[in-house]
């Protein structure tokens, strides 16, 4: 079981037809450190913005130290430690 996983994230612009992440899926554990790169709108801010509740996806889970989390906000990605 990973610290941090998302699993299969899709967020799509519904007003630009724009799919930023299609079943992204990302693993961390404790004390790694991890780098995300891709080309321009490629959706790596897309995905930290899920993470930070900046944005919502439109499918996928996030679960974090073994528990299935819902960030809806910055505040809430701050109660977890994710930030």
């Amino acid at each position: 079981m990973s610290y941090l996983e998302m699993r299969g994230i899709i967020r799509l612009y519904k007003e630009s037809g724009v799919l930023a992440n299609d079943k992204v899926d990302l693993s961390v554990e404790k004390n790694e450190i991890h780098a995300i790169v891709g080309e321009n709108g490629a959706g790596k801010s897309t995905l930290m913005k899920i993470l930070h509740g900046l944005e919502r996806p439109d499918q996928g889970t996030i679960t974090f130290r073994g528990k299935e989390v819902s960030i809806a906000n910055p505040l809430d990605a701050d109660r977890l430690g994710i930030g």
